[in-house]
């Protein structure tokens, strides 16, 4: 089975990259995002519970997120593997996702993560902003600070992932089939 966390700051290309990974090698995407989505409109406990503290303005705790995650893996037992994006953020949310994945007798196959400068990122999201209509991407402000939270609080996941091995870097600055390229080739590297 292979388990992948597509790695990156804002603007790298996660999203462009994603859609071809998955065609390419049939994984299941799970999005931290998407999963509270279903999970509230399933009226789950987690997703009631997740509701609760998001209409309070709290972040969902771990536990919450990593139960949702349970329930995917659960779901889709048979699944050639899987695509976590937008998780773990945090090396405690890295050392919970590898416990669970132990669980089901299961670990992360590779984290393949697009390097991308901040100038670059910048200019990405900039552009970005003009035509998706995401008011996050119009404020130049509002991006350096999560290129910065990204570089902060982010970044020692890619540290974690690397001691055990599993940490690729791929050039996420060209054309878009010369990434994948990369990213493919790290994939069967692993």
């Amino acid at each position: 089975m292979l388990n992948l966390i597509l790695f990156g700051p804002p603007g790298a290309g996660k999203g462009t990259q994603s859609e071809k990974i998955i065609a390419k090698y049939k994984l299941i995407h799970l999005s931290t995002g998407d999963l509270l989505r279903s999970e509230i409109q399933g009226g789950t406990e987690l997703g009631l519970r997740a509701k609760t503290l998001m209409d309070q303005g709290l972040l969902v705790p771990d536990e919450v997120v990593i139960g949702m995650i349970d329930n995917k893996l659960k779901e889709h037992k048979g699944a050639p593997g899987f695509i976590f994006d937008g998780f773990p953020r945090t090396v405690a949310q890295s050392e919970a996702l590898d416990a669970l994945l132990a669980g089901h007798n299961e670990s992360i196959s590779v984290m393949v993560a697009l390097v991308v400068d901040d100038n670059e990122l910048l200019t990405r999201l900039l552009n970005r902003g003009k035509t998706s209509g995401r008011p996050d991407d119009q404020n130049e402000e509002l991006i350096s600070k999560r290129i910065h939270e990204y570089n902060s609080k982010t970044k020692p996941v890619a540290d974690y992932y690397q001691a055990q091995g599993k940490y690729i870097a791929i050039n996420g600055i060209g054309e878009i089939e010369t990434i994948f390229e990369g990213i493919t080739g790290a994939i069967e590297q692993a």
